[in-house]
């Protein structure tokens, strides 16, 4: 099949090198315009785009395909002109009007992480891992206009762990994407097989997840252990939970676990006690938790017992 590929992150990226490995033509490469990014705000090409050139595919990267302008106009007849069987979108950041959607011969098909109709939008994982969800996964679905609404093809399943990050569940899942669409896509027989099937999603069974943004990911200490534990967890790698040291710094917190200790005595946001563990803290419901990995501006993350060695913090104090 001439396929078209359409994705930006990392998560897009391994879908795309696995179906570089099958029979299919890649036929274009779509994603985001290179971005400002590190201490020199150089332009960076997103990891899709790297790959792609790797292995010569034309790429492409408009900045809309909104039918309202003659950018967009040029950009939706560039696509067409692909003559592609198969459009396939992996985290893109680009909303693709109809229009497109109807372009590619057999069907535009997104791979989603999470299990439809939980959990559509922007932050998938991360809002799973915050909820306490204990599944996820990934959901190949055929586009429609609206936000993650398209029926449902094809679903795989993953774990979630108490010791899960939105960094290990992002790869679990990015794998089980890629293998997803290479199974949906073994021939046009398979897909058509798959796309006759397909399951209207529940929309009394829906849940958004919505865009994360920094200032969600400072620490509450009046929520109990469980819940700031869980939000430390899926704000690892982005935009990282932190603790207000004063108006310009900031205590990242990379990692935590739920303590033994006990907190009857204590203040919420009070350090109990320090040790090999961790930083023990108490928090509502007189629950504590543990951090396990913190890093202070201008510094590496440290582990336990790095921290310990540091002394930059107090039993008693409050953070």
């Amino acid at each position: 099949m001439k396929i078209i590929f359409a994705g930006t992150p990392e998560f897009a990226a391994v879908a795309l090198a696995a179906l570089l490995t099958t029979e299919h033509e890649i036929v274009a490469v779509y994603t985001q315009p290179d971005r400002k990014a590190g201490r020199g705000q150089k332009l960076s090409a997103s990891v899709v785009k790297q790959l792609a050139l790797t292995h010569n595919i034309p790429v492409y990267q408009p900045l809309h395909f909104k039918s309202s302008t003659e950018e967009g106009l040029a950009a939706q007849a560039e696509l067409a002109a692909l003559g592609a069987d198969v459009m396939v979108v992996a985290a893109y950041g680009l909303i693709l009007p109809q229009v497109v959607l109807d372009t590619p011969k057999y069907a535009c098909l997104n791979i989603h992480g999470s299990l439809l109709p939980r959990w559509r939008g922007a932050a998938p994982i991360q809002r799973a891992i915050a909820t306490g969800d204990t599944e996820t996964g990934v959901t190949i679905m055929k586009m429609a206009a609206g936000l993650d609404t398209g029926d449902m093809l094809y679903k795989t399943f993953s774990p979630i762990s108490a010791e899960d990050t939105s960094a290990s569940v992002h790869d679990s899942l990015a794998a089980q994407g890629a293998e997803a669409i290479v199974t949906v896509l073994a021939s046009i027989e398979t897909l058509q097989q798959y796309l006759d099937s397909r399951e209207v999603q529940d929309e009394a069974l829906t849940v958004y997840a919505h865009k994360l943004s920094k200032a969600e990911a400072k620490i509450d200490w009046s929520m109990d252990a469980l819940q700031i534990d869980r939000n430390i967890r899926a704000f690892n790698p982005w935009p990282v939970a932190f603790i207000q040291l004063d108006t310009e710094h900031n205590l990242r917190v990379w990692n935590s676990t739920l303590s033994h200790l006990n907190a009857e005595q204590a203040q919420v946001g009070e350090i109990i006690a320090i040790d090999q563990h961790g930083v023990h803290v108490a928090c509502a419901n007189h629950t504590v938790i543990t951090l396990t990995a913190l890093q202070w501006p201008g510094g590496k993350a440290l582990n336990a017992v790095q921290i310990l060695q540091t002394q930059k913090l107090t039993i008693g104090q409050i953070l």
